[in-house]
């Protein structure tokens, strides 16, 4: 553990890494939230029915959570800045917590497929909200590193899940 601590350390602090002045509290805290997304991935493909189909639904819920509290992080950035009190931001709150909803009434390859668009517009958003932000210009590179962990491995389950 110490070495891999270290090994990350050094990644994290090196000049020429895209990880540069990303605090490690947040890019651990934020790697650990993959596990799950890669974990029921893995366990989509490897086992059969009825474990595939607990597997899947399982990171539907998962990718549901987070996709709502990716949303969420906005109604939080407008209570402590009254700069993204707005339609637009506020509603785009709102947006990724309906999607996720979805997601959890269709069916599994729909499911799936639901929330990629949605982890793929939260992305978008958020580095284009963070990219322009001096004081916090880690967090959308933290937020692009995290969404295309978590897309990789919903269409990593969605195409060797044999939903179709």
């Amino acid at each position: 553990m110490k070495i891999i601590k270290n090994k990350l350390a050094k990644l994290v602090t090196s000049q020429s890494n895209v990880l540069n002045n990303i605090p490690m509290s947040a890019l651990s805290l934020g790697i650990a939230g993959l596990i799950p997304f890669w974990g029921l991935a893995v366990l989509t493909i490897i086992l059969d029915a009825p474990f595939k189909n607990f597997a899947v639904q399982a990171e539907i819920t998962y990718g549901a959570v987070i996709l709502s509290f990716l949303g969420g992080m906005h109604w939080g950035f407008a209570a402590m800045n009254s700069r993204h009190v707005s339609w637009l931001s506020l509603g785009w709150g709102v947006t990724p917590t309906l999607i996720a909803w979805g997601a959890l009434f269709l069916s599994p390859s729909l499911g799936l497929i639901l929330l990629i668009i949605g982890f793929s517009a939260a992305g978008i958003i958020d580095f284009r909200v963070f990219a322009t932000n001096r004081d916090n210009t880690w967090f959308g590179k933290l937020r692009t590193i995290l969404s295309i962990g978590t897309i990789t491995a919903l269409v990593l389950a969605l195409s060797f899940g044999n939903f179709f």
